[in-house]
């Protein structure tokens, strides 16, 4: 089976400062735009992280007939699917301003379907989640399942019938991105830093992939350095791939943004639900800055090591060392934590994230120093605060620049070079640490 190569992808940073609130920020068109038209049957156009909670809150309304949601990027518009054709159903969808479409699976349906797939199609180098904008079950096999193996996943989707599951190949091998990175250093293994959080007894940490924390107790901003953070919980494979680290030093000043490279950082603000057809952004210590899109949720990863459920499936490109590391908005709210995926940066691939919101109820943490939790409302006057420090450069990302365009951005680790050099900032790990002890 022949491939298409695809570009890179890579989020450039457009020159010149942004004077936002004194804080540095992603701009993108209509990045704020949350309107709502006088006419109730007339869709309303959502911010992108505002759709998880008004899905949600219709998915408990309509019970059996709503089929799953997604975000149309270019109408700004949120998308219920149901079955049925209840009228009373439609009228609270338009009422909630979001757009029903009609299709064949059930909620119950797709379900069902995951759960055979669990049962008989567990196969090292499978995933699956369920695709709303299509209403199937998406299931992808690596390029290590072939012979039997294939024959068995293959039989398995026709066994669910039609229009219930789609089954393709992937050039490269699902894996988790554990080796390579410059950022933080464990036993050997090299991963990012996703988000600095406050754990449940106040002690300042971080997030990171549970596959880092169970390769490793302790880690480092430098390779062959002192350890400066211990894990306190880690969970891989199972029901997630996350670890809570605490800092060593329990007077460890962190700031809750991502550091993008050149001196440009994000403020995290908030913890947020993925939403398909939802852009994102992901930084790593190997890659750097790259933006794509949310595919699916709730996806079922077979990794070497395990089977991971609960997570975010996106086409935006992963490299080994880009473990742990930050998916979020361009509002500046925290959606995900690296887990794995096949391919790379230069032919594409699949990419699986840990859902931070998730991750922070798991484990008893809050965002930052504690201003912003799982799901939370952003506090404004706690996100200026945080920038303090990291400083007010900031940059526009223009997402359809080509790879030679993002020159400029390069394959940043957050300041460092690759001889694991740190820049004044902290660790090259997106997190904007600032150590007590410089």
């Amino acid at each position: 089976m022949s491939h298409k190569r695809i570009p890179k992808r890579k989020a450039a940073l457009a020159a010149g400062s942004v004077a936002a609130l004194g804080a540095a920020a992603l701009l993108l068109p209509n990045a704020n735009a949350s309107q709502t038209n006088s006419d109730d049957a007339t869709p309303r156009t959502f911010k992108a992280t505002d759709v998880a909670d008004v899905a949600s809150q219709l998915a408990s309304q309509l019970g059996d007939a709503f089929a799953g949601s997604y975000y149309d990027a270019s109408k700004q518009q949120l998308v219920i699917n149901v079955v049925g054709d209840n009228s009373n159903v439609v009228n609270q969808i338009e009422k909630a301003g979001a757009v029903a479409n009609q299709v064949q699976n059930s909620t119950s349906t797709l379900q069902a379907a995951a759960k055979t797939l669990k049962t008989d199609a567990t196969v090292p180098g499978t995933a699956w989640s369920v695709d709303p904008k299509t209403n199937e079950i998406r299931v992808t096999a690596d390029s290590t399942v072939t012979g039997t193996k294939w024959d068995t996943v293959e039989s398995t989707v026709k066994s669910l019938g039609s229009g219930v599951a789609t089954l393709k190949k992937s050039a490269g091998a699902f894996k988790t991105f554990v080796d390579g990175g410059d950022a933080i250093f464990g036993g050997g293994a090299r991963c990012s830093l996703g988000f600095n959080v406050t754990a449940g007894d106040g002690s300042p940490a971080f997030l990171t992939a549970g596959h880092c924390g169970v390769a490793a107790a302790q880690w480092s901003d430098t390779q062959d350095g002192a350890p400066i953070a211990t894990v306190d919980q880690a969970t891989f494979p199972g029901d997630g791939d996350f670890a809570l680290v605490k800092y060593d030093d329990p007077n460890t000043q962190t700031n809750s943004v991502v550091n993008v490279g050149n001196g440009q950082t994000v403020t995290i603000n908030q913890a947020a639900d993925a939403a398909v057809g939802q852009q994102v952004f992901r930084m790593g210590s190997t890659t750097g800055l790259n933006d794509g899109n949310v595919t699916g949720l709730d996806a079922t990863v077979n990794y070497p090591e395990g089977t991971v459920t609960g997570l975010i499936q996106t086409d935006v490109c992963a490299e080994p060392g880009d473990s742990g590391g930050s998916l979020f908005t361009q509002d500046g709210s925290a959606i995900g934590l690296t887990s794995g995926g096949s391919g790379d940066c230069t032919v594409g691939g699949e990419t699986f994230f840990q859902p931070v919101t998730t991750a922070l109820q798991a484990v008893g943490a809050t965002l930052g120093a504690g201003d912003a939790g799982a799901g939370g409302a952003a506090d404004p006057s706690a996100s200026a605060g945080d920038a303090a420090g990291a400083g007010d450069a900031g940059g526009a990302v223009n997402p359809s620049a080509s790879a030679s365009d993002a020159a400029g951005a390069g394959d940043q680790a957050g300041g460092a070079d690759e001889t694991g050099d740190q820049s004044a900032t902290g660790m090259d790990d997106g997190s904007g640490l600032v150590s007590s002890n410089p």
